[in-house]
């Protein structure tokens, strides 16, 4: 058990990508963390304030330097390891760091599914570290708490699954909507593809343009209907379609789901209407990163981009038939590593929004 008066030791890997840059601003303003060390090949040898210069002010990252990854070094300093890598590459360094006792916080997606056979078909190769799947938490906080306290590999959820499930679930759970037949559109910003250079995401091909991509079989529909299975106790298919939009972060997303009851007439409107909002009630009323909407407001990412909560909000649809659900989030902090950050605060036994808010 971790003594919450002494400061947990952090470590980054893959600390000069998008959400690795986050990391390092959450870290390093974290009143309970000493940011110990931060890895990039391309970087190494250069100081955090050289690299992210918005950081130069910060007296820690002018003497922190960036190194060459190395696990065995790493074990050595730090108590828990962020790994800021893409998938495949992650997992050769949670191993030896799980296998020293380090506590791994994975934002790829090594780690999120159950199945090393789902993980082949949705990633096309075979999983890296297949013995570590029974061991991982799936890093939703909200839905995983508990288990999140004691866990020494916990994998970080996507940012599209994040923006999907938190509304999804306690639905499912209480039985109001079908677990067939649903659907989710998804507006994300360009920051979502992560930092690098490819022609799809320069600025001239992505300004002034929306596309859909990934069809019809985006990777993290293999962690979303892994997860809402599980709530439904039988298997769930969903139809997932992802866009690019010009603007550097946040995600918004529309899910299209069917109520398990007609509502016909305005009292059975009313009375659904009613049912979903204590639904909603109970499942966030008391968590701080879950902005349940009230009255005619919809969410907006203007209202999230820059902080780790998450909007939702819900309309019925007396003449579909359908219930709308909208969320947004901000895909670099609840979408990535915010959410890695509370999970920890959970892990150490820190106030949940330490160093969040």
């Amino acid at each position: 058990m971790h003594d919450v008066c002494t400061p947990v030791r952090a470590a980054i890997v893959g600390a000069s990508g998008y959400s690795g840059e986050e990391l390092v601003r959450l870290l390093l303003n974290h009143p309970r963390v000493d940011l110990v060390a931060v890895t990039s090949r391309s970087n190494s040898g250069q100081s955090v304030a050289q690299v992210f210069p918005r950081f130069a002010s910060h007296p820690d990252a002018r003497s922190l330097r960036f190194s060459d990854p190395n696990p065995s070094v790493l074990a050595t300093q730090a108590d828990v390891v962020f790994l800021a890598l893409p998938h495949g590459v992650a997992a050769e360094f949670a191993v030896p760091l799980h296998a020293a006792g380090v506590t791994v916080i994975d934002l790829s997606a090594d780690f999120r599914l159950r199945s090393a056979a789902v993980y082949r078909e949705f990633y096309a190769h075979e999983h890296p570290a297949p013995e570590l799947l029974s061991q991982a938490v799936y890093g939703l906080p909200e839905v995983y708490r508990e288990r999140i306290r004691t866990a020494s590999l916990i994998a970080s959820p996507g940012c599209y699954p994040t923006s999907i499930l938190l509304p999804t679930l306690p639905l499912i759970r209480a039985g109001l909507i079908r677990s067939a037949g649903i659907i989710a559109d998804s507006l994300s910003g360009v920051s979502g593809a992560g930092r690098k250079a490819e022609a799809d995401y320069l600025f001239c091909e992505c300004n002034e343009s929306v596309r859909a991509y990934g069809l019809p079989k985006h990777r993290h529909l293999s962690e979303i209907e892994q997860e809402l299975s599980l709530a439904a106790g039988e298997p769930v298919t969903i139809q997932f379609t992802p866009h690019l939009i010009p603007v550097n972060r946040g995600i918004l997303t529309t899910l299209y789901l069917a109520p398990t009851r007609h509502f016909k007439t305005p009292e059975e409107a009313a009375a659904l209407d009613a049912e979903i909002a204590a639904c909603y009630r109970a499942a966030y009323a008391q968590e701080p990163f879950v902005r349940v909407l009230e009255g005619r407001a919809l969410p907006d990412t203007k209202n999230v981009v820059g902080t780790n909560v998450v909007e939702l909000a819900w309309r019925l649809d007396p003449r579909t038939g359908r219930l709308l659900v909208v969320s947004a989030e901000d895909n670099i902090l609840k979408g990535a590593s915010g959410q890695a950050i509370q999970s920890m605060n959970i892990r150490y036994g820190f106030p949940e929004t330490e160093g969040l808010l």
